[in-house]
């Protein structure tokens, strides 16, 4: 068995195993799908109980591991095809790297070609609230801190593809060959960086061990119609009012309503959005929602002392060092009014959102006119989750979580010899457990190549067939 160790995903979870492993004397590769590593927690202002910055907290490991003598890192990649060979317990791992158009070894990554670029879309990494480049970086903490060029959007590509293809004359009308539109990006690098003949990599790894840490999705907001959600600018889910609380966010840490730019006075939270939801949405509890919204209640009332935080719930999950006490926190020190009971409808009336629910504990109707709504949606695997089960051999649950072989006594291990799980992608949870499963992870696999690295010679000769 080569000791080596395949780690999918780049989100906390990932990034805490690759270290584990790497520090530990072994090599790792790191796959990521998206453009730099830090997954969610890549979004987030602060972290509870503590109220800690987000990025302080991760970006020293995001910069270790980009430095990382024994980590292969792949960004903007996928793993295509996987195969074991049960014999040496190696797996073959072939790897799609997306093409960047962007020479990463000549790039210097001082943004000027975001600067120059002049077309600007919808940010997924904002949640829809804020824009970025055509050619982009995530965040200014990226790792790599390297741009992609969003080839869908990107004028020049596609300007130039149509010419190749003969969708549009191959001539103007002077007669000279036709020249794609705009390329500003490639005009004004420095170091010549742009690559607009750049293709998908094919990359195939041989790995002893794999972890999958794939993370997890939020449910769409457009199931929620009866919210508003996807219809009403103002109304958007938990990492999106993240992003308005963040330095590093659209508005700079400033909260602002995303219609008008306002500074909204009143402001519900609607938790459980989707989750407890059997016949809507998914039946189980989302588990960090409950402190996500009262940190992110707490954060508001810093932000806006003049304005009011409502929160409808259906119960107060709080199980954590400091949890309750954080959430009792949020109630008597920072005034935000705690609802029992369920938003049934949202719309607009003129420039207000009215918000139509129940207070169980006093057994009336509650109607409340607030300017900004922000939905603890549901946590819900990643897209691909099921798909990168299979290629391992594995089975997700019946939400498309993956499962260990002994959910009590072996949490971490999958059913497939050398597979381990980490993480989100096994259900909801909070930071400090999504680590410890990672550490877990990473702690199981050193354990597999240390036992093979003791093998003696005599021990491998005898475990061959026919001698």
């Amino acid at each position: 068995m080569i000791g080596r160790a395949l780690v999918i995903g780049g989100g906390i979870a990932g990034i805490q195993a690759a270290l584990d492993i790497a520090n530990s004397g072994f090599e790792v590769v790191l796959v990521e799908q998206e453009p730099s590593i830090g997954g969610h927690m890549a979004q987030l202002s602060e972290t509870f109980p503590t109220l800690d910055c987000s990025q302080c907290i991760m970006t020293p490991r995001t910069v270790e591991v980009g430095h990382h003598d024994n980590i292969r890192l792949y960004t903007y990649s996928q793993v295509e095809a996987v195969s074991h060979d049960e014999r040496s317990g190696n797996f073959r791992v072939r790897i799609r790297r997306q093409a960047t158009y962007v020479n990463w070894d000549l790039c210097t990554g001082c943004g000027v070609c975001q600067e120059k670029c002049p077309f600007k879309v919808e940010s997924l990494f904002e949640r829809g609230i804020g824009t970025r480049k055509v050619i982009y970086t995530l965040s200014p903490q990226a790792v790599p801190n390297k741009p992609v060029i969003d080839a869908e959007n990107c004028r020049y590509l596609q300007s130039k593809w149509d010419i190749e293809a003969g969708r549009v004359p191959a001539v103007d009308k002077k007669g000279n060959p036709a020249q794609p539109k705009c390329g500003a990006c490639a005009k004004f690098c420095p170091t010549e960086s742009i690559d607009w003949e750049a293709q998908d990599e094919i990359i195939e790894e041989e790995v002893g061990a794999v972890i999958l840490a794939t993370g997890y999705d939020l449910f769409p907001m457009a199931r929620l119609p009866e919210y508003g959600a996807g219809r009403l600018p103002d109304v958007i889910d938990g990492l999106a009012f993240e992003r308005l609380l963040a330095a590093s966010g659209p508005t700079a840490g400033k909260v602002l309503r995303p219609s008008d730019g306002k500074t909204p006075l009143e402001v519900v939270f609607v938790q459980c959005s989707g989750s407890r939801d059997p016949e809507r949405g998914v039946p189980y509890c989302s588990k960090i929602c409950c402190l996500y919204t009262a940190k992110q209640a707490i954060l508001y009332k810093h932000r806006v002392p003049q304005g009011q935080a409502y929160v409808f719930y259906i119960d107060v999950r709080a199980g954590g060092k400091g949890y309750e006490e954080f959430v009792n926190r949020a109630q008597e020190e920072d005034g935000v009014v705690y609802l029992r009971g369920k938003v049934s409808k949202i719309f607009r009336q003129e420039d207000k959102l009215i918000v139509k629910g129940a207070d169980t504990l006093s057994n009336r109707t509650v109607e409340i006119a607030a300017d900004l709504v922000v939905l603890a949606t549901a946590i819900v695997p990643r897209a691909g989750n099921r798909q990168v089960a299979e290629m391992f051999g594995l089975a997700p649950d019946e939400n498309d979580f993956y499962t260990a072989d002994n959910e009590e006594l072996d949490p971490l291990n999958s059913r497939a010899a050398g597979v381990f799980l980490a993480g989100a992608a096994l259900g909801p949870k909070d930071i400090p457990e999504t680590v410890a499963q990672a550490s877990g992870a990473a702690a199981k696999v050193l354990m597999l190549f240390q036992a093979q690295k003791n093998r003696t010679p005599q021990a491998e000769l005898a475990a061959v067939p026919g001698d």
